[in-house]
């Protein structure tokens, strides 16, 4: 089994990703950190198993993470954006969630990256001086019967006819309240949550 990871290239931003993609059926959990082109990131650790079932969700549970930190880019919790550029030169924009720019989910604020949920996808801050002014805490923003090619530089919306993704996926359920990926009754891979305690339940395409 190998290990799994996408890697994200985006500017003044720490991806500090912890979701770990493991697959269903197997008997060890495949984990691993995905890296901002800076290489800066979190020590996975491995996930544990929930002892109560799981609920079902339409969308991944936003944390309400409000730690404080302030940012020239506004964005509020449940917001989305598409965010792209370089280590050196992020881009972010406006997105409405679920639609073909929107690439991440504004899931907490905080004054630095590193007061972010561990197992957030992304985290884009902003300095002045050196100095961490504040933090918008992100996620993928997964749609339910909707594709993303996590292949490339950001995630990205694609089609799920598609034959040439490279690591694409159709998330099928979310799963609140269990942080093992053989509660997905769909699909036969997640991205799992540990901190928050959720599952992405994906299928490849």
């Amino acid at each position: 089994m190998s290990r799994q990871s996408f890697s994200l290239r985006v500017a003044v931003s720490a991806f500090a990703a912890a979701a770990a993609l493991v697959l269903a059926g197997c008997g060890s959990t495949v984990t691993g950190t995905p890296l901002a082109a800076d290489n800066a990131g979190p020590a996975s650790t491995a996930p544990t198993t929930s002892a109560g079932s799981p609920t079902t969700t339409s969308a991944a549970p936003t944390t309400g993470v409000n730690k404080g930190g302030s940012t020239d880019f506004q964005a509020n919790i449940g917001d989305c954006v598409q965010l792209g550029g370089t280590t050196d030169n992020a881009t972010i924009e406006r997105a409405s969630c679920g639609s073909q720019s929107s690439n991440y989910k504004v899931v907490g604020k905080a004054r630095t990256n590193d007061q972010c949920p561990t197992d957030v996808d992304q985290a884009y801050y902003e300095t002045l001086n050196g100095i961490e002014t504040g933090a918008l805490c992100l996620d993928i923003d997964w749609v339910i019967g909707g594709c993303l090619e996590l292949g490339g530089e950001d995630p990205e919306r694609i089609d799920c006819s598609t034959t040439t993704a490279i690591e694409g996926v159709q998330v099928l359920a979310i799963e609140r309240n269990t942080t093992s990926v053989d509660d997905c009754t769909q699909g036969d891979q997640g991205y799992v949550y540990d901190e928050r305690r959720f599952v992405v339940c994906v299928t490849p395409l």
